[in-house]
């Protein structure tokens, strides 16, 4: 199992009816077939750290991962979600041994990058990702 997990928090300003778009269009992405269990929600850790909320998601493996990276519904969601994030910050975890796995994550993170360009610029315009 890959786990996923982002904190993040709203830019100032955006309006209530927004944040609930986000954190939907978050949810759809986060209910795709590749993933085996996810949340998302309110992010329970100290305020004055600019978090408010938190996405999970776990999938089975790298195949799996791959999947939900390049899912029509999680790329479709994301240029909504992230013009409207202040902060963003990010943990990974697993259960599978392999010692080069953190590698391999980063390369299937780095050819998404190379093959979608602009949402590589939207996930760097945003702070502590």
């Amino acid at each position: 199992m890959i786990v996923n997990i982002l904190r993040f928090g709203f830019k100032d300003g955006t309006p209530a009816d927004v944040r609930a778009d986000v954190l939907a269009a978050m949810r759809r992405t986060a209910s795709v077939p590749s993933v085996s269990f996810a949340t998302v929600g309110r992010d329970l850790g100290d305020p004055a750290e600019g978090y408010t909320h938190a996405y999970c998601v776990g999938v089975e493996d790298l195949a799996a991962l791959e999947e939900y990276m390049h899912d029509p519904v999680h790329l479709d969601g994301d240029p909504g979600i992230l013009p409207h994030l202040a902060r963003l910050a990010q943990v990974r975890l697993s259960d599978d041994p392999a010692p080069d796995l953190g590698e391999r994550i980063l390369a299937m993170h780095l050819a998404k990058v190379a093959k979608y360009p602009d949402w590589g610029l939207l996930l760097d315009a945003i702070p502590n990702h």
